[in-house]
Order: C-alpha cells, then structure tokens, then sequence
C-alpha cells in the first residue's frame, strides 16, 4: 500500500498586519499527500499555497493541527525534515558575484553532494537548463528568466526524499518548461521521487497524480486530474467567430456575461468557454447571436475555473469597457512604432540583430521568445531606457535617437520587476510615479481616484504585502496614470493565477478598444492569442512575424494545434536550421 509523504490535520497559521489585523494564510487545512508521485497545489493569489509549502519545509510552524512530513512531526523536529527534502521558493537565493558554476559549487556543498557524483548532476542541470554556454557567466548578468533556471538547477544538484517546488516556472519559457518537467518526471520515475509543486500552469497540473485546489487557506477540491476534470463534463464549448471579428472580442462579450458563462479564452482563434450549468439555451443563443458552437473535451483548467467562480460569483472579469482610458488617441494610418534594421551590442555580444517591424496604432503586437533570446533588450529600447547600437527606431512620431524625452511622455512601461515602494501605501505609490509623469493637484487626483476604481484596489493598503496579483495590477495602474498612447508590458502576467489573468486581459481587450497600442511579451503562449500578431525572436534574431494563424501555420501540420506547440516548433526549426549552417561552414 503507497505511503504518505505528507499528512495534514486541521492546519492553521497566520499573520499580523499593521493596517489590516490578522491574515488568515492556512484555515484549518486537512489533506495527504502520496510519496512516490508528482502532486500539485494551485489556487489563486493569496490561497496560502506559499505558506503551506514553507510548512512542508519546517521553515514556518502551524499555529495549530499537526504536519508530519516523511513520517517527521515538524513542528517538534523540523531539522530533520530539511536535511532529507530540497526546497525552492519562489525567490530562489543566487549569489549574483559568483558564476553560474560556482553557484552550483556552493549549492553542492550545502547539500553534501559527494565530489564524485557532481559532474554527472552538474551536466545534467547544465543540458536541462541551456546554459553550458554560461558556466562562467556571474549570475547578476544573467536574465530573468536564465536566472531562474540557474535556481532550479542548484536545488535539483541533489536528489532529495522530497522536492518542495513553489511556482518553478514563473518566468521560464516553453521550452525550458517541457525540459524542466522532462527531468522532475525522470527523477519521479527513476528514483521514486516524492515531488510537490505549486504552479499557475493548468497544463503542468494535469501531468502530477494528484491535484490539491485552494482558496482563501481552504481546501476547495482534490483528485486525480481526470477526478477534477470530470467537474466540466457537457459544459464546455468552442465558440466560431464570424470572418473578420478577432477572437478576443467574442471572449470580452462571453466573460462579461457570468449569468451565463463561467470562463472563456480564446485560442487557435476561436474562443472557448465554459457555459453555466442553469444556462437557458435561448438566452446561450441570444448571446452568440447566431455564432456557432462545437462541443469540446472538457480541460482540468475549465474544472479549476468553475471552483474558483464558484467562490466568488460577484466578482468582475475586469473593468467595463468604457472605464479603460477616458483618453481615445488620434487614430491615422501611420504606424506608431516603426523598428528597422535594429542592433543592440554589450561588448562582443549582440543581444539584438538587425530587427525590423511595424506596429499600427491601436494593435495588440505580441513580442515571445525563449529566455534570453533579446526581448527584453528590445523592450527597453523602444522605451527609450537603451540606446541602440545602430538602426532607426520611430515611437509615436518621435526619433528616439533625437526626441526620446518627448516619445516617453507618451509612453507607459511596466516592467518584469516593478519597482514598487513597499513600505508606502497604494495611494503614496501612486502619487509619487503620477508626479514622476508629470501629473500635479486635481490631475493627479482625479486620475488616481480613476485607477484605483478601475483595478479594484484599496489606496490604503501597504504595497509590500500584496498578493503578486495585485501588486501586478498596481503595477498596471501606475503604468495607464498619464493616459498614454502606447503601453509597453514586459511578462505583466509572470506568476499570477489564471483568474487574475483572465481579468488582466480584459483589460487589455477594453484598452485596445479604445485606440491603445499594447506591446506585450509573455511566456504564457496561450496570451498570444489575444494578440492581432506577434513576433518570434531567439538569439537577437527575428524568426516570424504574424497573425496567431499565420504562425500557428508556419509551425506545420500538427505542430500547430496550440500556440505553445507552434512557438516550440518555430524555435526548434531555427535552431536545427542554424546548427546545419555551422556544420556546412
């Protein structure tokens, strides 16, 4: 009989907080975790999922119930139960002066890795990880999403009773995702791994044995993946959008109709969505007004979202259309940013080579590429935060080269790690980046008064102890302050729940309406559908630029079934045809 490699009764744990009291993290929590098997934990923002997994680890006591972990009470000896787990929270711990293997020397050594056991676990981390190339790099000159890798490769130098993994892929594009997951399941299968990870992904949940969904500190559901799914079982549907309509408008009709539809999202350019089990099939039909329906295999995702809109029936999918940005643009046919033959060099490094694009004013443009692969880089420079090397780059009929005081006026940028005061309240952010805008007195007032309106926050609030999802809508917020023409959102979504995503999005879709230009990257290629085209680079080069079909297409037959795959098949492509290219030569 399988054993268990957690057992929880009746945990509770929380926090003080200065403005707000107690926080209840954990409420009263009871579940068992199988040993042997991969099983996740997902809920939104603020579930508790954090703090249940820093009690797995021993590095937080419950205040009340009882935790054993592999058979170890840890509230009486949790030392015990760190020598024998890995844990790697979401904030993983690089020394940023040392080398890419020099952090994996000095995890090795805090794990007792035996001498001759680490060049087979270091080359294996390294292949998994695509960063060979970069043992000797210091990891503070490493990306975003390189740097996380480099974590997961320094908790996994040893193979522990248990891996705690809380949100590993935050930031980590799908091809370092499928890899990631090749080798957790291979230490599953080959050495009986107990492994615990909390993830936004959908996808990533369905691949574990078991599946824990939370709410508020609450246990809402647990299964098997097929268990939960079977929850959407005859209520889930792909909507056809009429020639000409893009499928993001069809999704904000469906989203915003929650008397009859719990959740829609485009994809492969329809949109699917997941009827209310009381839905009248006339009042369906009014709504699709003559749009045609296929029923579809039901997804644990959909399940996930049914629990979710369960909890909290009243609340919105996001802002109402006419709320998004009281200030509609000019509208022309001019394009309001044009790119071309665009360079950017560091030393002998070139992290973006001879770019050139378009982008019309009101379009959502989609920037996605492999980790390192120039995105970021280009974002700044668009922004005018980097000077390029060579090239000419036009943003809102300014030369960024000439004018690029007068091209950020009209720009906003969120980037992957904004910079919030997390010691000041939302108000006191807001007022201070709305001042850096060049906003003063009833101005600043006025439009401080609209966002927090319009992202539901609370101006009161201490920004450091927000949940990532609305520290990502604060961040939104003081993005759109100034009204700006174009908005630049750099991995905006990174690490937030599908259901503050959704809200996101519906955003995006309201600000578009109203003659916005959206520059986006995202490692969630599900978000590309949103997008009326997008762009692929890898290694500074642009592979494709597009329609989500036109790329989806260019994937091949089969490939192209999802976004995700099609992004993985135009990275491969290119990379196999640049490793031909340097045999020949």
């Amino acid at each position: 009989m399988t054993g268990f490699t957690v057992t929880a009764e009746d945990l509770r744990r929380t926090f003080d907080d200065a403005d707000v009291g107690e926080v209840v993290a954990v409420d009263g929590l009871s579940m068992r975790v199988r040993e042997g098997e991969l099983t996740a934990l997902v809920g939104p923002d603020g579930a508790g999922k954090t703090t249940l997994m820093r009690m797995f680890a021993g590095l937080l006591k419950p205040q009340s119930g009882r935790l054993s972990v592999l058979g170890i009470d840890v509230a009486q000896d949790p030392q015990s139960v760190q020598d024998r787990i890995s844990y790697m929270p979401q904030r993983f711990g690089l020394y940023e002066d040392l080398s890419v293997q020099e952090n994996l020397d000095l995890y090795a050594d805090l794990h007792g890795v035996p001498m001759d056991q680490r060049q087979e676990r270091f080359g294996r981390m390294l292949e998994m990880t695509d960063m060979a190339r970069f043992t000797e790099r210091p990891a503070g000159k490493l990306s975003g999403g390189m740097k996380q890798k480099l974590g997961l490769a320094c908790t996994l130098v040893r193979s522990p009773d248990l891996l705690l993994l809380d949100e590993p892929s935050v930031g980590v594009d799908p091809l370092s995702r499928r890899d990631l997951w090749k080798i957790v399941q291979q230490l599953v299968d080959d050495e009986g791994l107990s492994v615990i990870v909390s993830t936004a992904y959908m996808d990533e949940a369905e691949r574990c044995a078991q599946v824990f969904v939370m709410d508020k500190g609450r246990l809402l559901a647990d299964g098997s993946p097929a268990e939960l799914t079977a929850r959407a079982k005859e209520l889930t549907f792909t909507a056809l959008p009429p020639p000409g309509v893009p499928a993001r408008e069809l999704q904000a009709r469906l989203i915003d109709a929650r008397d009859l539809v719990i959740d829609a999202m485009p994809q492969a350019g329809n949109v699917r969505f997941i009827k209310q089990p009381d839905a009248g099939d006339a009042d369906l039909r009014q709504l699709l007004d003559g749009i045609e329906t296929e029923a579809r295999t039901e997804e644990l995702e959909d399940a996930f979202m049914m629990l979710l809109r369960a909890q909290d029936k009243d609340a919105p999918a996001g802002p109402a259309p006419e709320a998004a940005n009281t200030q509609r643009p000019a509208t022309d046919d001019k394009p309001v940013i044009v790119v071309r033959d665009l360079v950017r060099t560091f030393g002998d490094f070139t992290a973006v080579a001879s770019t050139s694009f378009d982008v019309a004013r009101g379009e959502i443009f989609g920037l996605l590429g492999p980790n390192g692969a120039g995105k970021t880089t280009t974002f700044r420079m668009l922004c005018g935060l980097l000077p390029a090397t060579s090239g000419h780059l036009e943003v809102a009929g300014r030369d960024l080269r000439t004018a690029r005081a007068q091209a950020r006026a009209r720009i906003g940028y969120v980037a992957q790690k904004f910079a919030l005061y997390g010691n000041l309240s939302i108000r006191k952010n807001l007022e201070f980046f709305g001042g850096a805008y060049g906003l003063r007195g009833r101005a600043l007032k006025a439009r401080i008064n609209e966002v927090v309106a319009q992202f539901d926050l609370d101006p009161a609030a201490q920004s450091g102890q927000l949940p990532a999802g609305f520290k990502q809508r604060l961040a939104m917020a003081t993005g759109l302050l100034h009204q700006p023409e174009i908005l630049f959102l750099d991995e905006p979504t990174s690490g937030i729940d599908p259901l503050a995503r959704r809200a996101f999005w519906r955003t995006i879709t309201a600000l578009a309406g109203t003659g916005v230009t959206i520059i986006i990257t995202t490692h969630f290629m599900e978000e590309a559908e949103y997008c009326d085209r997008i762009a692929i680079q890898d290694a500074g080069e642009m592979l494709i630029i597009g329609t989500p079909k036109q790329v989806r297409a260019r994937a091949g037959d089969g490939a192209g079934q999802t976004m995700n795959d099609a992004f993985i098949a135009v990275v491969e492509q290119h990379r196999e045809n640049s490793r031909s290219r340097q045999v020949a030569a």
